[in-house]
């Protein structure tokens, strides 16, 4: 890989891993090249900013690439950022953009007489447009860097899209055969945008990754219902669990980003998954991050069930050495972000 020279030893570390064979932590850690001053241009959001020329995304995507060190297993991943839960624009073609705050969303609040006649579009704005910038990008990354599958979202969360998220949590108790029915249809295309965006990928690029930048050999992708968090785990158990096993089963492999202290409720469901292979967690805004001893016990109880465990956030990377005090490392996936190349370097050499 142009942008990651020694990646095919690196492919071989995440096979390890995804096995749950690898003794030491995953690491993921990048920073600007030495020396590089101007870091700017590349923010992510750059499908939706320059949507009548993606080609510039892509262009700033490489000079990124160009300036960045990418330490451990870290890897150039370009995934096809239109928002989470890109799925609903494809039925309604509503898709909001703030480029001020980097923000897209797709609720668009219709009565159930509507939203039972909602259809997957195969001509729709949106699903030709993420056909087309996962085809371009591919095309362009080819031997350089590793092109990740857009965020298709949550079957519930969808459904949020489609009735609002207040009247879904009516809908729950009030219209459950309604909220199932729908749930079922979304659940059909979550699995064929996966797959036609799979089959596009694999004929340039060797394995799958998504949002979370996590490469795999195999299929697998991040699963997640952001929804869940305000309800109990009776419901999750009826609404959201069955699906989640019916993706679980259909991937190689799947990680469930657990998105907050309103979401621990559900973690013993999650953890009886059998499918299931990790869980990322994501503590949010405002508590403290995932280097925190207070998240220990929930770290503890996800790989004593043999799950993966991925974090991606800490509020001071000094404490991340914590974590392995406490824990083997085994099983673990440590992403994280340094403003020089030296501070990268030196934390790899502190921890390994």
């Amino acid at each position: 890989m142009f942008y990651r020279e020694d990646w095919d030893k690196i492919k071989e570390i995440y096979k390890v891993w995804w096995n749950k064979e690898l003794d030491y932590p995953l690491l993921q850690v990048a920073s600007p090249k030495e020396g590089i001053k101007d870091y700017e241009g590349y923010d992510g959001w750059g499908f939706l900013r320059y949507k009548s020329c993606p080609e510039k995304n892509i262009d700033l995507f490489e000079k990124r690439c160009s300036e960045t060190f990418f330490g451990g297993e870290s890897f150039p991943n370009l995934w096809m950022n239109l928002g989470p839960g890109v799925l609903a624009s494809y039925y309604t073609d509503f898709l909001k953009f703030d480029g001020n705050t980097n923000t897209s969303w797709f609720e668009c609040p219709l009565p159930w007489e509507d939203v039972e006649r909602l259809e997957f579009k195969e001509d729709g704005e949106w699903w030709q447009y993420t056909k087309y910038i996962t085809r371009l990008s591919i095309e362009r990354g080819k031997d350089k860097f590793i092109v990740g599958t857009t965020d298709i979202g949550g079957v519930l969360d969808v459904l949020s899209s489609f009735r609002g998220a207040k009247n879904l949590l009516i809908d729950l108790i009030e219209e459950p055969e309604r909220v199932l029915y729908m749930s079922d249809k979304i659940l059909r295309s979550w699995f064929k945008v996966y797959d036609d965006l799979y089959s596009m990928i694999k004929e340039y690029q060797e394995g799958t990754s998504a949002w979370m930048g996590i490469w795999c050999h195999k299929r697998w992708y991040p699963l997640q219902c952001d929804f869940s968090y305000m309800i109990s785990p009776k419901m999750f158990e009826k609404f959201v669990a069955p699906y989640l096993i019916e993706q679980c089963k259909w991937l190689d492999y799947s990680i469930y980003h657990l998105d907050g202290p309103g979401e621990i409720p559900h973690l013993d469901i999650l953890l009886d998954i059998p499918e299931l292979t990790g869980i990322q967690w994501v503590p949010g805004e405002g508590n403290p991050q995932c280097d925190s001893p207070r998240w220990f016990p929930i770290y503890k109880k996800i790989l004593a069930h043999n799950k993966l465990l991925v974090l991606q956030s800490f509020d001071d990377k000094n404490n991340i050495s914590r974590i392995f005090d406490e824990f083997s490392g085994k099983g673990v996936l440590i992403s994280t972000w340094f403003d020089s190349e030296t501070g990268a370097r030196e934390f790899l050499k502190s921890v390994r």
